[in-house]
């Protein structure tokens, strides 16, 4: 009979009760319990029927839990992962997996030597979008890609008060970065080799709200990613260009298409146009006899149902972490590369 794997969690806040009211969907992973120090966030939780503490060290004593979920401010993960793993404890924190490499050497020690499972809420990985993204490029239906633009926009600036401050782990980089960043090194089996970024404080002066991002990988792509958190007009989620044509998705509902260059038409004569004050062939538009339009290509998508069930069969030696800790270094390294780039405002090569 398979065992079934009592969860604890850590910070019960958006994302701690978006796990536990996610919950009934994974199988073999049963929510009993919650830690906050917030008495309105225990109240919650215990109102649906879970035992709840106070303090990170009295959940950490209960000998009926097996997996620890850590959805607190950033600055508690490293900290709060160690103390877990050392009880005992298989841990996945909320992203970032924390705010350093530093820390992070720190917690993959400690989960080598205390022998637990230790990953990253990536969950991204599964949006429909990236998949959609993902399988236009591993599949070349635009060619050989060589240039990405991926982009989050809104109008709505930091949520939440936490974020605003540098101290927990504030700032987009360390929200939505973390995750895009992810997506990207997902996306491409190549090193990246250059780093450069320009921050964004519009509304903040603690932590950046926005950014723009390029990562140059070894293989030559140029990957964009924006996150902008004052933006009323937004662009597409995805903007993608290869040898034979482009791809774009408009919104997180997928709207979008790939244009594709005729075979023997690619360099068909075009008519000039007027832009602005003078003419230019260069922009012209290509004409309908030298492109086809095809939709994107369907993809079927479980959202993140796979991460929990892959947490459990790692747990149990029959199947390796689909988000490992060796993959999150390398987004925080990109991260800190990012940092180092906006401080001394200039490029900054890596082998990440």
């Amino acid at each position: 009979m398979k065992k079934t794997y009592n969860l604890g969690i850590v910070g019960y806040g958006g994302m701690g009760k978006w796990h536990h009211l996610n919950m009934d969907r994974i199988d073999r992973v049963n929510p009993v319990a919650v830690c906050d120090i917030a008495k309105s966030a225990r109240d919650r939780a215990e109102s649906y029927g879970l035992k709840t503490y106070d303090n990170i060290n009295k959940i950490l004593k209960d000998d009926s839990i097996d997996i620890i979920v850590i959805a607190t401010p950033n600055h508690f993960h490293c900290p709060y992962a160690i103390k877990a793993m050392q009880a005992g404890k298989h841990v996945i924190t909320e992203k970032p997996i924390t705010t350093s490499s530093a820390n992070l050497q720190k917690m993959i020690d400690a989960s080598v030597l205390y022998d637990r499972k230790l990953s990253v809420h990536q969950n991204r990985r599964w949006d429909k979008d990236y998949l959609t993204i993902k399988k236009i490029v591993d599949d070349k239906m635009i060619g050989d890609v060589f240039t990405v633009s991926s982009r989050v926009m809104g109008s709505r600036g930091i949520p939440g008060d936490w974020r605003a401050k540098k101290a927990f782990g504030g700032g987009m980089m360390l929200d939505w970065g973390v995750h895009l960043i992810d997506q990207a090194l997902h996306m491409f089996n190549s090193p990246v080799r250059e780093v450069y970024v320009r921050m964004q404080h519009v509304h903040y002066s603690e932590v950046d709200d926005g950014f723009s991002l390029v990562l140059t990988f070894e293989n030559g792509v140029v990957y964009t990613i924006d996150v902008f958190t004052s933006c009323y007009i937004n662009l597409p989620r995805w903007h993608v260009c290869g040898y034979e044509g482009t791809a774009v998705i408009n919104d997180w509902s997928c709207d979008g298409k790939i244009v594709n260059i005729q075979k023997g038409k690619e360099n068909e004569d075009a008519t000039p146009i007027e832009a602005g004050a003078g003419l230019t062939k260069t922009m012209a538009p290509r004409t309908d006899k030298s492109t086809v339009e095809h939709s994107l290509p369907h993809i079927e998508c479980d959202e993140w149902v796979e991460y929990y069930g892959n947490y459990v069969n790692a747990i149990e030696g029959k199947e390796e972490l689909l988000v490992q800790p060796s993959e999150a270094m390398r987004v925080m390294r990109v991260m800190e590369a990012a940092f180092k780039s906006e401080k001394q405002n200039r490029s900054i090569n890596v082998n990440i």
